[in-house]
């Protein structure tokens, strides 16, 4: 896939992956949507954002954690 609303900008918000340049983390958007954070609010809290931002910031999450090893702590 091929990510056109992700941007990486060393001189922005330290390179972390942001929405279309724009200084809104895409770790922001992904970890609003597993507190449960309804779309509409989201986007209330962020006017910059559209609903394929993310969408698309899903995608990227989903294929940067597939792309490698994360480490898990072993439950008894």
């Amino acid at each position: 896939m091929k990510f056109t609303r992700i941007t990486v900008q060393p001189d922005q918000m330290g390179g972390v992956p942001c929405i279309r340049g724009l200084r809104i983390p895409v770790a922001t958007v992904v970890e609003m949507v597993a507190d449960g954070m309804p779309e509409g609010e989201i986007m209330a809290a962020y006017p910059d954002l559209e609903a394929e931002d993310i969408r698309e910031s899903l995608y990227f999450a989903a294929e940067t954690v597939r792309e490698r090893e994360i480490p898990l702590v072993r439950t008894a």
